[in-house]
C-alpha cells in the first residue's frame, strides 16, 4: 500500500545475510587482534572487508540491531514507558518531557512488524506419528512459518497496528514463503521487507481511539498508552477457527467431547463410535480452555519477540494488556469508541458481547460469516488441503521431494467432516455462538514501541536504566546526514 515506504537506501540497495556476516567478521577480527591473536584477527578482518566492500553508506542503527546479542536483549529487557512528549504530572516520579513526540521511521516500523509477525519461510510441519503411518500427521493449517510458534502450526492469528498516520491490517498467516535464500544462502533484507510492506492494508487515516478513562483503559496506562508518536501492535485471533482445528485434532486421535456444563452427551455422536471413543469423552469446557490458552501463548510470544527487538533497536515500549479489548475491537457499546469496527452480538446466555469478525478483512469461522458451522468446518479443511495449503501436493516447500511429502498427509473425508460438524453445530445451537464458553474472536496482548526520553531515566534512575542502544539511538538512527 502506498502509505508505507521503506527508506530510500533500502529501496536502492540490497543488504544480504552474507554481507551482514561480513560486518560481524570485521568486529570479531578487531577483537582477536586486540587480544594479541594478530594473525587470526587480521585474516578474519580481511574476510569481513571482502564481504562488506560493496555496502553503501546507511544508518548504522540497522547494523547495531542485527548484531545485538540475544543474551543482552534477554537480560536488558525492561518495560520502558516514558516516551518523548510524555508527562507524569505529579507524584514521586513527576516529569514532563521537553521534547515533541517522535514517530517511528518507516524502516523502524517494518523491522518491528516483521519481528512480531513476519513470515520466515516454509514451516517444517510435524514429521512423524506412528499411529498415522504411512502418512504424516496432518494437523497444520498454514504452509508458511512465522517469527512466533503456533500450536500444531494452526496459525489462526493476524495483526493490526496503529500510529499517528492511521490504523492498519498486517496479514501474514497464509502468506507463502517470503524468506527466500540465494544459491549461496544469502537473504536479501530489502526484498524481505518489501514483500511484507505490500501485505499491509490501511483501514483508517487516524490513530485508533482509546479514551483514557477506566471503561476503556487501565488508569496506570492513561499517561503513556497509545500516545502520539507511539506505534501500537496487537494480534487478533480467530478462536473459532482455532477450536475447529482442535476438534479435528481430537477426532484424528480417536476422541470426542461431552457437554459438561449442561451435563449431556452430544446428540448424534454415537454414529461415529467406530471413529471416536464415545465412552471416554473430554469435557467441552476443558477443550475450549485449551484452545484459548494456545491462542494466548501464540499472541504473547509474538509480542515478546517484538520486545526483544525493541532492546536491539534502542526503542522504548512494553507489552501489556491494559486497554479494554472490546474497545479495541469495537464492542464496548460506546458509539464514540468504534474501535476496529468488528461485528459483535449480545445474548442473555452470555456475560459479555461476542465478537465474530470484521467483514471483508478478518472474519471468524462461525456464523454469521459462514451460513452454518458445517460451512465453517469445510473452510478449515479447504485451508489445510486446498490450494496453497500445507497438505496440497502443489504447494511449494522446503523438501527435496516436496510434492510427495505434502501429498502424503491423509485428507479429511466426508465422515470425518460430519463428525467434527456434529460437535461444532451442537455447541452453536446450545450456546448461541462458537466456541460456547470462550470468545469467537480474541485479543488481549499489545506491544507498544516509542522513542525514549532519556532525561526521565537519568533524573530518577541509577546508571544502567537503559541499554547502550537506547543511549545511542537518536545518533545511530536519526542523525542528520543519514541515508534516507
Amino acid at each position: 500500500m502506498g502509505t508505507i515506504h521503506i527508506y530510500t537506501f533500502m529501496q536502492r540497495f540490497s543488504i544480504t545475510r552474507r554481507k551482514l556476516l561480513g560486518s560481524m567478521l570485521v568486529g570479531v577480527g578487531a577483537l582477536l587482534t586486540g587480544c594479541k591473536m594478530n594473525s587470526i584477527g587480521e585474516r578474519t578482518t580481511y574476510k569481513g572487508n571482502v564481504l562488506l566492500d560493496r555496502i553503501p553508506s546507511y544508518q548504522p542503527g540497522l547494523m547495531d540491531a542485527i548484531q545485538f546479542p540475544l543474551i543482552e536483549a534477554l537480560y536488558g529487557r525492561r518495560s520502558r514507558r516514558f516516551a518523548l512528549g510524555n508527562s507524569i504530572p505529579d507524584g514521586p516520579l513527576a516529569f514532563t518531557s521537553s521534547h515533541d513526540p517522535l514517530p517511528l521511521s518507516k524502516l523502524e516500523q517494518m523491522l518491528l512488524l516483521t519481528t512480531v509477525a513476519g513470515n520466515t519461510g516454509w514451516q517444517f510441519l510435524i514429521p512423524y506419528n506412528q499411529n498415522y503411518l504411512p502418512n504424516i500427521p496432518n494437523y497444520s493449517a498454514a504452509a508458511g512459518g512465522r517469527t512466533f510458534p503456533s500450536g500444531a502450526g494452526f496459525h489462526t492469528t493476524e495483526f493490526f497496528f496503529t500510529d499517528d498516520n492511521g490504523t492498519y491490517f498486517f496479514p501474514t498467516r497464509d502468506a507463502p514463503s517470503l524468506l527466500e535464500r540465494g544459491a549461496d544462502g544469502e537473504v536479501d533484507l530489502n526484498m524481505y521487507l518489501n514483500a511484507h510492506r505490500h501485505l499491509i492494508r490501511k483501514l483508517s487515516d487516524t490513530r485508533l481511539h482509546t479514551p483514557t478513562v477506566p471503561q476503556h483503559m487501565e488508569l496506570h496506562n492513561t499517561w503513556c498508552a497509545n500516545r502520539p508518536g507511539s506505534m501500537l501492535i496487537f494480534p487478533v485471533s480467530d478462536l473459532a477457527e482455532h477450536h475447529i482445528l482442535n476438534l479435528c485434532y481430537i477426532v484424528q486421535n480417536g476422541a470426542c467431547f461431552f457437554d459438561d456444563i449442561n451435563k449431556k452427551a452430544i446428540p448424534g455422536i454415537e454414529r461415529f463410535k467406530h471413529l471416536v471413543d464415545i465412552e471416554n469423552p473430554y469435557p467441552l469446557s476443558f477443550l475450549e480452555q485449551i484452545s484459548l490458552t494456545e491462542i494466548t501463548v501464540e499472541n504473547s510470544t509474538a509480542c515478546y519477540a517484538g520486545m526483544l527487538m525493541l532492546q536491539a533497536m534502542g526503542l522504548g515500549g512494553w507489552m501489556y494488556e491494559g486497554i479494554n479489548p472490546f474497545s479495541i475491537l469495537g464492542a464496548s457499546g460506546d458509539p464514540e469508541v468504534p474501535g476496529l469496527g468488528f461485528r459483535y452480538d449480545i445474548d442473555e446466555r452470555w456475560p459479555l458481547p461476542n465478537v465474530t469478525g470484521l467483514s471483508g478483512v478478518f472474519e471468524g469461522h462461525c456464523p454469521p460469516h459462514y451460513k452454518d458451522m458445517r460451512a465453517a468446518v469445510e473452510a478449515v479443511v479447504l485451508r489445510k488441503f486446498g490450494r496453497g495449503g500445507p497438505y496440497n501436493s502443489e504447494t511449494p516447500g522446503p523438501y527435496r521431494n516436496n510434492s510427495k511429502i505434502r501429498g502424503s498427509a491423509k485428507a479429511h473425508n466426508e465422515e470425518f467432516i460430519n463428525c467434527v460438524t456434529v460437535m461444532a453445530e451442537y455447541v452453536y445451537r446450545q450456546f448461541g455462538k462458537f466456541p460456547g464458553t470462550v470468545p469467537s474472536i480474541f485479543t488481549m496482548m499489545f506491544l507498544q514501541a516509542h522513542h525514549l526520553d532519556l532525561g526521565f531515566y537519568d533524573t530518577y534512575f541509577k546508571s544502567g536504566a537503559y541499554l547502550r542502544t537506547h543511549a545511542e539511538h537518536m545518533k545511530r538512527w536519526h542523525s542528520p546526514g543519514s541515508s534516507v
